[in-house]
């Protein structure tokens, strides 16, 4: 994918901007990575508790769009992170 070096809105929520944390996936108008919020999603953390770390600067809303967008890119990518079953 090439990159572009203006802003792209990737959902309602996420955008993408070269000039916003190297142009990595963030909430729009946030400079709070959508990695992180899902790696805190990933672990267990309540969607109440990400949303007041992050001083309610994300909503629901927002980090329902990033986990169904991360659900999304999986099932499109899952045969390139399938692991090798070895026999016992």
């Amino acid at each position: 994918m090439k990159k572009s070096d203006k802003a792209d809105l990737i959902g309602r929520h996420i955008v993408t901007d070269p000039t916003i944390c190297h142009g990595k996936p963030t909430f729009r108008g946030t400079r709070v990575l959508v990695s992180d919020v899902l790696e805190q999603v990933a672990t267990g953390v309540a969607w109440e508790i990400i949303i007041d770390e992050w001083n309610d600067s994300i909503t629901k809303e927002a980090i329902g769009e990033a986990v169904q967008l991360a659900s999304q890119a999986w099932l499109k990518h899952a045969d390139e992170f399938g692991l090798e079953l070895k026999s016992a």
